[in-house]
């Protein structure tokens, strides 16, 4: 936290907790797409599940976009926080 003053401020911005939590959102959802649903038999052996297309490609994808979204909220300043330089 930055102090101005008396006066506290938060570091991020509302849009910058907005987009943090789009961006764990995306990593939760892509995780859980990545666990899939229980073998309805565990004797039975279901390759088509396991290496079905959403787990190998669509949930890595959300998990790296989920993280791609997160560091980019980290890194982008709010706009109304002015940096001078001391004079």
């Amino acid at each position: 936290m930055r102090t101005n003053g008396n006066k506290h401020s938060f570091l991020f911005d509302r849009t910058n907790y907005i987009l943090l939590l789009v961006g764990i959102f995306l990593n939760i959802i892509g995780f859980l797409i990545m666990i899939g649903g229980a073998s309805k038999d565990p004797n039975v052996f279901d390759a088509n599940e396991l290496f079905s297309p959403i787990r190998l490609t669509i949930a890595p994808i959300l998990i790296l976009l989920g993280y791609v979204v997160i560091f980019y909220t980290i890194m982008k300043r709010p706009k109304s926080v002015s940096h001078k330089k001391p004079e």
